[in-house]
């Protein structure tokens, strides 16, 4: 359906892309992998779909009802929807801080992808060595100038899109770059299929050994479906205010699930049968995998034919960019909404503000890989605490305080019409749904919090 209130989505296919792209992020490309490749690959994979399934998804509808019910203002949704109980209305401030940490570092990497985007286009690549590559990253990454430069131009472009609005920016912003998104990664795996040992890539993805299964695996792929989807962070609720009362929001939620976690399996049908195209490399390096050992690969296994090799690289990091781009405006918005809406700021103003703050505490993130990598804080460098914040804090505790506010809190007939469209929907997997969010889900949080913290470890 379409409308013209233009704090709202003017279609259902633009909200589920907007929502798609939020989840969508660098986790998918490259965390999925290490972890996939960190942990016996198929088996992962298989209780990872689990979990996305029957604890996240039902996390992530969990944001969508309450930021729909907040009516185009996330900062009053909690309040509004346990019937006026103030003391939920400082939730409404997680997605004003979370947005700005999250942005801060998560807009580093991402501008290392665009200088990449930019050597892969230059033909920086041709010739080097695996040394080379190894030297070139780790000169990049700690000088003082160029990353924050790369950084600034990625949260510039970040901030140009949010500040056009909901349908003019951020939903014809995802109409655009998740679809081309999508071709990037089929044709990148149509050539990574052609490979020589593509076969051995393959089996370890979908070839479960599940003598490699145990608590760290579990741990693990629960820890990487809350991960992926984004959830407790407040970015799908600030989205789901945009979204109009005639969305369905758990089929709405399966298809953003469905969209993401096709993501990371097609990323992973890029990355391994390209590793495994090279004797001796290990699919669980990380960040490395991405900057250091497949620019390796690629000029490896496609440098008998230049211009493929050539070809693979630009599509594999301007994949890297669009993906990053996707999740880095649902990121801005959180913050820039509430300079907008609650501070009355003009929307471009707000945009402006939020990023100029971003674009501050990112140069200090960049700076912890090179001039302030002796500078800490609790032990910890910029980048680090950031990342510590946001992924072993925020998230769980976001996404956990979500469950015990939705599933004891709010009012069961008030969560009822909001997931029923108020009982024009047939819900069968509501009941499902409950009991998850009212058990299942807070303890699964809860091991995931308690496992990045080492906590367990401690215990044994």
């Amino acid at each position: 359906m379409k409308g013209n209130n233009k704090n709202m989505f003017a279609s259902k296919v633009g909200a589920i892309l907007a929502a798609a792209g939020s989840a969508v992020g660098l986790g998918n490309v490259w965390r999925f992998p290490t972890e996939a490749g960190a942990h016996g690959g198929a088996a992962f994979i298989l209780i990872y779909v689990i979990f996305m399934m029957f604890f996240a998804l039902p996390v992530m509808i969990t944001e969508f009802a309450i930021g729909r019910h907040g009516g185009n203002n996330v900062t009053h949704a909690f309040e509004k929807m346990s019937g006026g109980k103030r003391g939920w209305r400082w939730m409404g401030l997680l997605p004003v801080v979370s947005g700005i940490f999250v942005l801060s570092y998560y807009a580093v990497v991402a501008g290392w992808t665009l200088f990449y985007t930019y050597e892969a286009l230059v033909d920086g690549f041709s010739g080097k060595s695996s040394e080379d590559f190894a030297a070139d990253f780790v000169a990049f990454s700690s000088d003082s100038l160029q990353p924050v430069f790369w950084m600034a131009v990625i949260v510039a472009m970040t901030c140009g899109i949010v500040a056009l609005g909901v349908q003019r920016g951020i939903e014809r912003g995802a109409k655009i770059m998740m679809p081309l998104l999508f071709l990037f990664i089929l044709v990148l795996v149509a050539c990574s299929l052609t490979l020589p040992n593509a076969g051995d890539g393959m089996r370890f993805l979908f070839h479960p050994d599940f003598s490699k299964v145990d608590g760290s695996l579990v741990l693990s792929a629960m820890g990487q479906a809350f991960f992926s989807l984004s959830v407790g962070l407040g970015c799908l609720c600030t989205y789901a205010c945009y979204f109009r009362k005639d969305v369905d929001l758990m089929k709405d939620g399966q298809s953003v699930a469905c969209i993401d976690t096709l993501v990371a399996l097609l990323s992973g049908l890029i990355i391994f049968p390209a590793v495994y195209s090279i004797p001796g490399l290990q699919p669980d390096a990380g960040p490395p995998l991405v900057f250091i050992t497949l620019p390796n690969v690629f000029q490896q296994v496609f440098g008998g034919v230049p211009w493929l090799a050539y070809l693979f690289s630009l599509l594999f990091y301007l994949l890297l960019v669009m993906a990053a781009l996707t999740s880095s405006i649902s990121m801005l918005e959180m913050s820039a909404a509430y300079f907008h809406k609650n501070l009355r700021l003009p929307r471009p103003l707000a945009a402006v503000v939020v990023s100029l703050v971003c674009m501050l505490f990112g140069t200090f993130c960049s700076w912890s890989f090179g001039d302030w990598r002796d500078v800490t804080l609790f032990g910890m460098g910029f980048f680090d605490l950031f990342d510590f914040f946001v992924a072993k804090l925020i998230m769980p505790i976001g996404g956990l305080l979500m469950c015990i506010f939705v599933g004891w809190v709010v009012d069961e007939r008030v969560l009822r019409a909001e997931i029923t469209n108020n009982g024009t929907l047939r819900s069968p997997l509501y009941p499902l749904y409950r009991f998850i969010i009212r058990y299942l889900a807070p303890v699964g949080i809860f091991l995931i919090f308690a496992n990045e913290l080492g906590l367990l470890d401690f215990l044994k």
